[in-house]
């Protein structure tokens, strides 16, 4: 169950089974959740949908003109999330066949046309036991449509900016050719060890990763404050390789190379989530995080962390003030984390 005012699903309920054979439970289930839906958006109506198991976040890109002309350009997979909220995405998803690419994007051109959309868009799907079903669509660029563009080659600003200039799309379906693999991570000042709570603060220092293959999408710098009142996002991060197993491997290397002081981060989070095996098989599902104890592995990684940089200023003499500066702030996030006051 879940509020039909809210844009994203961060509210749902799940009935459990025994709750449908109890007809007052579910009763009281269904008010308690229109309270809250009133109470958070002024609005009491609310939803009673089908609970999926296991199920994989799927989303395609559309571009509609005014011209009568819509096509889709590929798909994303957006299944590692916590709280219903996208860490990495990947295009194209690692289930994804091209008759199943051919039928839910026909399906979500479909789904434009029906509305008479206009304008970039992206229609979402929940993938589970070889069905999938319509979530939502958002009537914008995505936060993850770089990694559309790096496999595709389209620039989705540039067709959106066409569109809204009333010109015709510089794209028909049949241009539309994925290559390669992309991948994104969400770099955001947030504590995983602290069910990802925001850790807003100054950036005392600030260095991106580089190479062939990485893009990083960011408006920050040394000195730059993560202030409480918005998102906690720092950047994006992708990577492109010529196939999913050489994207990460690029991955691991962009986020071992980029350096953030000052503030906590969850990039302890991307690296172990590129390290872990089903992750590396593919095996997703947007309770990822949670069946595979994720946080666990963050743990030990943070630990290691704390080491290789004790060891390295030891190496290079305490003379060093840069490096004794990153092995502190290691040291004092570990502390803080133990004592729960990580910030």
């Amino acid at each position: 169950m879940s509020a039909s005012s809210q844009e994203e699903k961060k509210q749902s309920r799940q009935v459990e089974e025994e709750h449908k054979k109890k007809t007052e439970e579910l009763r009281e289930t269904i008010e308690s959740t229109r309270r809250v839906a009133k109470s958070s958006f002024g609005d009491a109506t609310v939803f009673i949908e089908k609970y999926l198991e296991e199920p994989r976040h799927i989303e395609f890109q559309i571009l509609a003109d005014s011209c009568g002309n819509i096509i889709h350009v590929g798909d994303r997979e957006c299944s590692i999330q916590r709280r219903h909220q996208k860490l990495i995405e990947e295009s194209p998803s690692p289930i994804m066949t091209p008759e199943l690419r051919e039928k839910m994007g026909s399906d979500a051109v479909k789904a434009a046309a029906a509305i008479n959309y206009t304008n970039a868009g992206t229609i979402e799907f929940l993938y589970s036991k070889g069905e999938y079903y319509f979530l939502e669509m958002n009537t914008r660029l995505q936060v993850e449509h770089p990694i559309t563009e790096i496999v595709t080659g389209v620039d989705l600003a540039k067709e959106q900016l066409r569109i809204a200039s009333g010109e015709e799309l510089s794209y028909e379906q049949s241009d539309i050719q994925q290559r390669g693999w992309a991948i994104e991570c969400r770099l955001n000042a947030e504590d995983p060890l602290n069910n990802f709570t925001p850790a807003p603060g100054k950036l005392r220092r600030y260095r991106s990763s580089g190479g062939p293959g990485v893009r990083v999408d960011s408006g920050v710098h040394t000195g730059f404050t993560i202030t409480p009142y918005y998102d906690s996002l720092i950047s994006k991060l992708t990577v492109w390789g010529m196939d999913r197993n050489e994207a990460i491997a690029r991955m691991k290397r962009a986020l071992y190379e980029y350096i953030i002081v000052g503030v906590t981060t969850n990039i302890p989070f991307h690296k172990a989530v590129m390290n872990n095996e089903y992750f590396k098989r593919g095996e997703l599902t947007t309770h990822f995080i949670e069946d595979r104890n994720i946080i666990k592995d963050v743990e030990k990684i943070i630990e290691a962390e704390k080491e290789k940089g004790a060891t390295l200023a030891s190496a290079l003499g305490a003379d060093d003030k840069r490096v004794a500066a990153i092995t502190a702030a290691v040291g004092t996030y570990i502390q803080n984390t133990k004592s729960g006051t990580a910030k």
